[in-house]
């Protein structure tokens, strides 16, 4: 009885190593994934950083406020949407 517990055990155990195996991500599928991650953190934060830039340039004198808080808001946005998309396809 324990001798066929045990085979039950590792056809089980070789069946998930054999699953595994078969749905691990390649190379390429890890790097698009890395890639897209940073893209979806990098446009907020960027397109943040040229729209304030731009907003400091409508005003007289030299002001980096609006500069400042949208690289910040780009930042969050940013973060908010890494977390989001690796809770959805990790």
């Amino acid at each position: 009885m324990n001798d066929e517990k045990w085979r039950k055990e590792v056809g089980r155990d070789a069946a998930r190593l054999r699953a595994a195996e078969r749905e691990r991500r390649s190379l390429l599928a890890q790097s698009v994934y890395l890639g897209t991650l940073s893209a979806i953190f990098l446009v907020p934060l960027i397109g943040g950083a040229y729209l304030g830039r731009w907003l400091d340039g409508l005003s007289e004198g030299y002001s980096v406020r609006w500069t400042i808080n949208l690289i910040i808001l780009g930042l969050a946005v940013g973060a908010v949407n890494v977390y989001v998309f690796v809770r959805k396809y990790w």
